[in-house]
């Protein structure tokens, strides 16, 4: 080993192993992972989602790991994943488009032949953008609450009545 190669310092310790292997297992992680926000699942009945949307959204997520680049995966594969037809998966990603979720882009090829259509998720990110404020005060009142029962001697007081 180099002189310079011992003085590098590894980010992360070769024997250490992430989380999400341990759950799941390195071989099932190395076939790849999607980010997603847990509000879009949380927030699916406020957000007006059926299961069949939220599954063509969550396969939709699963191509979009640049902001910059769309995802543009066809409806024949989306088909196959989601073991719909391929006008199933049209209808609900109309619906999608309808309630503002996404945006349907046409793309071409250079020859002038049609391609796969990107998909806009902006609209899904400003609606989750516009939950999360609500989720959030729910979230802090219950962590406030959990807190302030483990604090010794802590009784809970009852809520004044407001004056009208």
């Amino acid at each position: 080993m180099s002189d310079e190669e011992q003085k590098v310092v590894p980010l992360r310790p070769q024997k250490a192993s992430r989380a999400s292997e341990q759950k799941w297992g390195k071989k099932v992680m190395d076939l790849g992972f999607c980010i997603i926000p847990s509000l879009l699942l949380r927030g699916q009945q406020r957000l007006g989602l059926n299961a069949r949307q939220l599954a063509v959204l969550l396969q939709l997520c699963d191509f979009w790991w640049d902001e910059a680049r769309k995802p543009h995966p066809g409806k024949k594969l989306l088909a196959e994943r989601l073991d719909m037809s391929e006008r199933q998966v049209q209808r609900i990603i109309a619906e999608l488009e309808q309630a503002g979720y996404v945006q349907r882009i046409p793309r071409s090829a250079p020859h002038g032949g049609k391609q796969t259509n990107y998909y806009d998720l902006s609209g899904l990110v400003k609606k989750l953008q516009a939950l999360e404020p609500e989720f959030r005060a729910v979230e802090d009142t219950a962590k406030a609450e959990r807190k302030a029962v483990s604090r010794r001697g802590y009784k809970r007081r009852p809520k004044a009545a407001k004056a009208e």
